[in-house]
């Protein structure tokens, strides 16, 4: 009787398999080149304007990266995964909208339940995501890309130019947006947390390294014995609650919501996690490069709004920092495997 062997479990970064040191080194390089980065341009900006690092002007830098580095932490478990999710913006929208909707009228509004109710939303658009990616075996592309027109459809035939004011949001939830304990915004603390418990999560469980090991090698995770459908099904529904729970502090940070909010967020994403060093083929990539992206991305329109540059051009150096990261993944993936070979022949292996 033969007795059969499971093989080991593509290991991630923070697992014990041979190079994954080297591959660790490779992330840290990445994620201290960022904020290298962003410590340059913030000094190059408050020499020509030194009003630019303001209690205030930090003050709306991080509250504007917090609902993109939510989104970032989100889009992070389905693209280490090699998968990617277009809707995340049209979520915002929606779940912006819905909430609005279900807080009109109803000042009294529970504030726990608004939030419950915008990330059960966003966990049922990930579901759908989820189930055509995963069980049916529909390109994340084509599935993503074409929920993101469905949603916005629904959002603009829901709302037929209606427009939620400030004026009819709680106070409590537009506190939420804007509001501060000791002097620090609730919602960098949001973002924050968020971003801490899904990377220990993902560093420290073994089903969260599991979607490294998906992303590493799908048929040698699959061979160890890797729910690979339950586990792109879990990315995109975290993908989805995080981008509803997004929605409800879109609408608690601005209080007025149109059917097209959010709208063109995909880019914004997709780009925060790549420059965030999140390998677009999957595998490689933390939520803590990712957010430091996000960061990254929102200081640059800050500096451009500063030295007066055509807001367009924030959406071109989002694609040219897309196209360089994707560039050097590329690269750094091809010396990492080169270096991983001569030890692996110098050891025998």
């Amino acid at each position: 009787m033969t007795t059969a062997v499971k093989a080991p479990v593509p290991t991630a970064p923070g697992g014990r398999s041979r190079g994954s040191g080297l591959v660790d080194l490779v992330l840290r390089a990445r994620e201290l080149s960022i904020l290298a980065a962003l410590i340059v341009l913030v000094a190059a900006t408050t020499i020509a304007n030194p009003r630019f690092l303001s209690s205030q002007g930090v003050k709306d830098i991080f509250l504007n990266a917090s609902i993109l580095a939510l989104l970032a932490v989100g889009q992070t478990m389905v693209v280490i995964t090699r998968n990617i999710d277009l809707s995340v913006g049209s979520v915002v929208g929606l779940v912006a909208f819905a909430a609005g909707k279900f807080v009109l009228g109803h000042s009294d509004r529970n504030l726990v339940l608004v939030i419950i109710v915008g990330m059960a939303i966003g966990a049922g658009c990930g579901v759908v995501n989820g189930l055509l990616v995963s069980f049916f075996r529909v390109p994340a592309l084509v599935v993503t890309l074409g929920t993101l027109y469905v949603i916005q459809g629904l959002d603009y035939y829901w709302a037929h130019g209606q427009q939620i004011n400030a004026a009819d949001v709680p106070a409590a939830l537009l506190d939420l947006g804007n509001g501060s304990v000791l002097g620090v915004p609730y919602l960098p603390l949001i973002s924050v947390g968020v971003m801490l418990l899904v990377g220990y999560y993902l560093r420290s469980y073994p089903s969260g390294r599991e979607f490294y090991a998906i992303g590493s090698s799908p048929d040698a995770a699959r061979l160890a014995g890797v729910p690979l459908r339950k586990r792109v099904l879990t990315a995109y529904v975290c993908s989805g609650l995080l981008a509803g729970l997004a929605g409800v502090l879109w609408l608690a940070r601005f209080g007025t919501v149109v059917a097209d909010a959010a709208h063109g967020w995909e880019l914004k994403v997709v780009s925060a996690v790549v420059v965030g060093g999140v390998a677009i083929v999957g595998g490689i990539g933390t939520v803590y490069g990712a957010a430091l992206g996000a960061l990254l991305l929102t200081t640059i329109g800050s500096v451009l709004v500063v030295v007066k540059v055509n807001s367009f051009w924030q959406d071109a150096i989002a694609g040219l920092l897309l196209l360089l990261a994707i560039s050097v993944d590329r690269v750094l993936g091809i010396r990492v495997t080169r270096a991983l070979r001569r030890r692996n022949a110098r050891h025998g292996a």
